[in-house]
């Protein structure tokens, strides 16, 4: 039996008796979260601190920084215990991380794994990563590091499960900067693209983990070019796409077939297949309505020698609208998947995903401080990161049973 549904056989017999002391939703998930979390740590003071610092992570108030979260469990005699448990002690955080990952899917099924960049806004230069490099949400330059997230998402929650800091030849070809952040010599550069496959790929590899689609932004050339790898492990791909990549058009329906156009021109010339679907977000509330059509499209992909023909890998453009029928408005997004046969309202759920995870790092994330992190080493950026995972698991599955989850009609059908 899972925490969540421990947790809310709990709930549910309190409220047929008497109030009674007793711990609630979230210190029954944390005691059950870390229990199995911090198994893989081989001494007991590895294990007792990584409790401590959890903890911190969740009642520290304002930045987390070490003296903030050593002040919830010991003032500043445990101040220099987790700052070396977080930033100079030898254990692995992959298992955490697999086992955190393990305790999400059980408790809270995911819908599709979202991948979602990160920015981690720095001032000075010493925090490993951390450059001067132009962040597209602030559409400006920032001094920060640069991070993809792995989501495992449902319409009511997200919580990350692996990371992949993105660092540049700046940092990977100067031995002394490597030296001084303790980067192993296994880690090599990556486009921005590569990094957020790998990000992925790296995260499941050998985990055992359900599969479910992987939903991502690849709108940046080179994230594109990158999905073929996510197929080559047997993932299916749901991948938001600008209006100017250019397609090979295969829908029997549209004029033009065999031809290459680009995304925007097929979705316009689709617009007489557009279809209302009905949804809803995590929440209870009214249904939205949505526009979607679709066509079949050919991607290209590398030749396999020089000289020989060009395969395409049949794919399917899903555009999306509003409900209604302005002009100027079709389509609001474009989106490319490798599931086929999946109806277009179910692909939709989907690609709402993102903005759950949104939502719930601006709401939960920062709150259990996955950017706080202030050293400067490497190790102790994932351990710190991985924590702060575990600390948002705990507030995201508190919140979903307190609040009795999403209503049956707002979950995804499986697509997988």
């Amino acid at each position: 039996m899972t925490a969540a549904q421990r947790t809310a056989g709990h709930l549910a017999t309190a409220g047929r008796r008497s109030p009674a002391p007793g711990p609630g939703a979230s210190e029954l998930i944390f005691a059950d979260l870390g229990a199995s979390l911090f198994a893989s740590l081989p001494r007991t003071d590895q294990r007792r601190r990584g409790e401590a610092y959890l903890r911190g992570l969740l009642g520290a108030r304002g930045r987390k920084s070490i003296r903030n979260i050593a002040a919830q469990t010991g003032g500043p005699a445990a101040e220099q215990s987790l700052h070396h448990f977080v930033a100079a002690s030898p254990w692995a955080w992959g298992p955490v991380r697999r086992e955190l990952a393990h305790y999400v899917a059980r408790a809270a099924p995911p819908q599709a794994w979202v991948v979602r960049p990160m920015t981690i806004p720095k001032v000075g230069d010493n925090s490993v990563g951390v450059e001067r490099r132009f962040c597209p949400a602030a559409r400006q330059v920032l001094n920060s590091q640069q991070a993809v997230g792995v989501w495992a998402a449902a319409p009511d929650l997200a919580v990350p499960v692996g990371w992949r800091l993105h660092l540049s030849g700046a940092w990977l070809d100067d031995p002394a900067r490597r030296r001084q952040a303790g980067i192993p010599d296994s880690v090599t550069e990556e486009s921005w693209g590569e990094c957020a496959v790998e990000a992925f790929t790296g995260m499941t590899r050998g985990w055992g983990l359900p599969v479910r689609p992987v939903v991502l932004d690849a709108r940046e050339a080179d994230t594109l070019a990158a999905l073929p790898r996510l197929r080559a492990v047997g993932v299916p791909v749901l991948a938001r796409v600008g209006g100017c990549l250019r397609l090979t058009l295969s829908e029997p329906t549209l004029p033009g077939r065999g031809g290459t156009f680009t995304a925007q021109h097929i979705m316009a010339a689709a617009r007489d297949l557009r279809r209302p679907v009905l949804w809803r977000e995590g929440t209870p509330g009214a249904p939205l309505t949505a526009r979607t059509a679709a066509a079949r499209v050919g991607l290209p992909v590398a030749r396999a020698v020089p000289g020989a023909p060009v395969r395409r890998r049949e794919m399917l453009l899903l555009g999306i609208g509003d409900g209604s029928d302005r002009a100027g408005r079709w389509p609001a997004e474009l989106w490319l998947t490798d599931l086929l046969n999946v109806p277009p309202a179910a692909l939709l759920r989907l690609t709402r995903l993102p903005a759950r995870v949104d939502r719930d790092f601006h709401e939960i994330g920062d709150r259990v401080g996955l950017r706080d992190f202030a050293g400067r080493s490497f190790g102790g950026w994932h351990r710190h990161t991985t924590l702060a995972s575990a600390a948002h698991a705990v507030v995201a599955l508190t919140r979903r049973i307190e609040g009795g989850g999403a209503a049956g009609d707002a979950r995804l059908d499986r697509v997988s």
